[in-house]
């Protein structure tokens, strides 16, 4: 089945205080999708004074939202939820168009999980009960959670919608008011999810923000009350952001970049069953949404014993992938969301060849006959060692970089031997193995005998340059709360100091 292309408004405003507001100077960017090159729609180029609006909207809204009891909370989020749920395929098709990953990607998770974040966030806050313990028989410690007020939320362009939801969901639920700024690559799926869910939410509770991040995220990075960031892309942004919170001593989350290690050992092969074809999918995951996802099992173990036999079979699944129209339900793999991340990434490819690793497959731009002007790339593998820039620096795009191991020791030592600890896949029948493996690699999620999965009562985060903190998970509440103790004592008599 194909799908026409979504409608969009020719002008876009910012989302503050409730109402749909033009940037304070008057100017706009133009957004195109990925998918063709063609004009999207037009974009608020903000700069502080919005960002100032904004931060003094949700001030005025949380005078009130963040004293509302943990129900009326969960109640929204659940709203929220079916809302999106009911319009699902709509959203799916903004933000395949916004973003350039096939559309079967947008309804079969982007969107459902997004669904799920809200409605998880909305039931952990009624399960929650409050902490305390007897000091002795007259003192009573209580610990009580309260919202930090209201908090900036830099989303990236890689999951727009899904990466806004895992801001988002957290930070209402635990009572927080919100100034999110979207990708100025994607900035259209958030701005049609607000379209929709807006009227189900108090004035000033969520506002957005669109700009560039020198114009727009620094000056929400810095604003003085701001109580909080959370920021999802790459690690060189990250140190900035993190940076910019200092000036203020407020917290930070930040999800960073990654080069995960997918590790198949040889006990994968020992069957041809649907063992194995589940790891050779496990393989070729590195071209899920193209590649652009900071756990892209960007290098490939492989045991050396096996390393031809299994090379072999993923190869053939990679042949396989079909590209073409991302608005096409049969298409695998779509276009990198800008022309900037195409030509990062065809830089890389050179990179490799000029390293002297081995191209497999691919290497090279993919020519879209539908839509001739998109930005599109072959699925690539490379051959080489872990030394080579291609295996250590991010290229966040749909090439995976392959090399072997002798034994547990030397994949150990391999997946370790990056700046980068997000997530890891191991692959193996041994569960022995998997144990060692899963408890010896330093990173924040490991795969075992999976990828790609992103419940949302796991917790998720980075190691080493990966980042701070967690999203998703029912942690990632206290991300957004402070925590405050009261001690009272029913002792009628004094001390006895003074």
């Amino acid at each position: 089945m194909a799908y026409e292309r979504p409608n969009f408004k020719k002008k876009y405003e910012n989302y503050i205080g409730g109402k749909w507001v033009a940037p304070v100077d008057g100017e706009y960017f133009e957004n195109h999708s990925p998918i063709d090159g063609s004009l999207i729609s037009e974009i608020p180029k903000s700069n502080e004074k919005d960002i100032d609006l904004a931060v003094k909207a949700a001030w005025v809204a949380a005078a009130s939202w963040n004293k509302t009891s943990a129900a009326e909370r969960s109640i929204l989020l659940m709203k929220i939820a079916d809302r999106i749920e009911e319009n699902l395929e709509q959203l799916a098709l903004v933000e395949t168009w916004d973003n350039g990953k096939p559309i079967r990607e947008s309804k079969a998770a982007d969107l459902p999980l997004t669904v799920d974040h809200f409605r998880y966030f909305g039931s952990v806050i009624r399960a929650e009960s409050g902490e305390t313990s007897d000091i002795d028989a007259n003192r009573v410690s209580q610990e009580i959670h309260e919202p930090l007020g209201v908090v900036g939320q830099i989303i990236p362009w890689n999951f727009p919608i899904l990466m806004a939801a895992w801001k988002l969901a957290p930070a209402l639920a635990a009572g927080n008011c919100a100034v999110i700024k979207p990708a100025e690559q994607t900035p259209v799926g958030i701005l049609a999810l607000i379209e929709l869910i807006g009227d189900l939410i108090p004035a000033g509770v969520v506002n957005i923000v669109n700009g560039f991040g020198p114009e727009a995220g620094k000056p929400l990075a810095t604003h003085p009350d701001i109580k909080k960031v959370a920021f999802t892309g790459e690690t060189t942004t990250g140190r900035l952001i993190m940076q910019y919170a200092s000036e203020n001593l407020i917290p930070v989350t930040l999800e960073l970049g990654g080069k995960s290690p997918n590790i198949f050992f040889d006990s994968v092969t020992a069957k041809d069953d649907e063992f194995l074809d589940k790891a050779i999918e496990g393989f070729v995951m590195f071209a899920l949404n193209q590649g652009e996802v900071c756990t892209c099992p960007s290098r490939a173990l492989i045991q050396e014993n096996i390393y031809e036999e299994f090379i072999n079979r993923c190869l053939k699944r990679v042949e396989a992938i079909t590209m073409g129209d991302p608005l096409n339900d049969d298409t695998m793999m779509g276009a990198q969301a800008s022309n900037d991340q195409f030509e990062k990434i065809l830089n890389y490819i050179d990179v490799g060849k000029q390293e002297g690793a081995e191209v497999l497959i691919g290497g090279e731009k993919y020519t879209n006959k539908t839509h001739p002007n998109g930005y599109y790339i072959k699925p690539t593998i490379f051959k080489g060692h872990n030394k080579m820039r291609i295996f250590q620096e991010e290229i966040f795009g749909p090439v995976v970089s392959v090399t072997t191991f002798k034994d547990e020791d030397e994949a150990l030592a391999i997946a370790n031997d990056t700046l980068y600890g997000l997530g890891a896949g191991v692959w193996t029948r041994d569960i022995h193995q998997m144990q060692l493996m899963a408890r010896g690699i330093e990173a924040g999620r490991i795969w075992c005998n999976c990828y790609h999965d992103y419940p949302s009562h796991a917790s998720f985060g980075g190691y080493k340059k990966s980042g701070i903190g967690r999203e998703t998970h029912k942690m990632m509440l206290n991300h957004y709360r402070h925590t405050k103790n009261v001690i009272t004592s029913f002792d009628k008599n004094k001390l006895g100091f003074f």
